[in-house]
């Protein structure tokens, strides 16, 4: 063994896939999946044409939407960007944050380039990206629940308040 060796031990690999505690559905995995390409691809056009001006904030706003469209490819779909070398590393960063951080991420670079140039192309060149956000605070609110543990819950929350009100009455009484 080196003195190299001995000096950085070999660290515990950590998972690249996702939980499989995060409650999505394959499916729905997949839809976030697409979303978020289509709204990279979005933001990448939208962004372009915002650059083609003499506005000095639409071409801000379109620089970072092409940075949103980057940033998009990278975490979402990392086969897009094979000539960069840390693309998957970062995917795999990317799928082991939770949905709502996801959500908040990619809905707050959508709302920058609105607020520095409101135009119709920087709305709808951020609507998908945005709606990507929502998809995924939409899984971070998890699954509905069944008919039947809310009628318990109801009958349960009934049961309280008559308790509670035949409680105050005798107090009254």
């Amino acid at each position: 063994m080196s003195s190299q060796d001995e000096q950085f031990p070999a660290a515990a690999p950590e998972p690249a896939a996702p939980s499989a505690d995060d409650g999505m559905t394959w499916w729905y995995r997949w839809l976030c999946r697409i979303a978020g390409v289509i709204g990279g691809v979005s933001c990448a056009f939208a962004g372009l044409w915002n650059c083609v001006t003499i506005n000095p904030l639409n071409i801000a706003a379109g620089v970072w939407m092409m940075l949103n469209a980057f940033v998009l490819f990278l975490c979402e779909a990392p086969f897009c960007c094979q000539f960069i070398e840390f693309a998957n590393a970062v995917s795999a960063r990317a799928d082991r944050l939770r949905s709502w951080q996801k959500a908040a991420f990619y809905c707050g670079m959508a709302v920058v380039p609105v607020m520095l140039s409101l135009t119709l192309t920087t709305l709808f060149g951020n609507a998908i990206a945005f709606a990507t956000g929502v998809l995924y605070g939409l899984s971070a609110l998890g699954k509905k629940g069944d008919a039947i543990s809310y009628a318990r819950i109801h009958q349960q929350q009934k049961q309280m308040d008559e308790e509670k009100l035949t409680g105050s009455l005798e107090g009254q009484a």
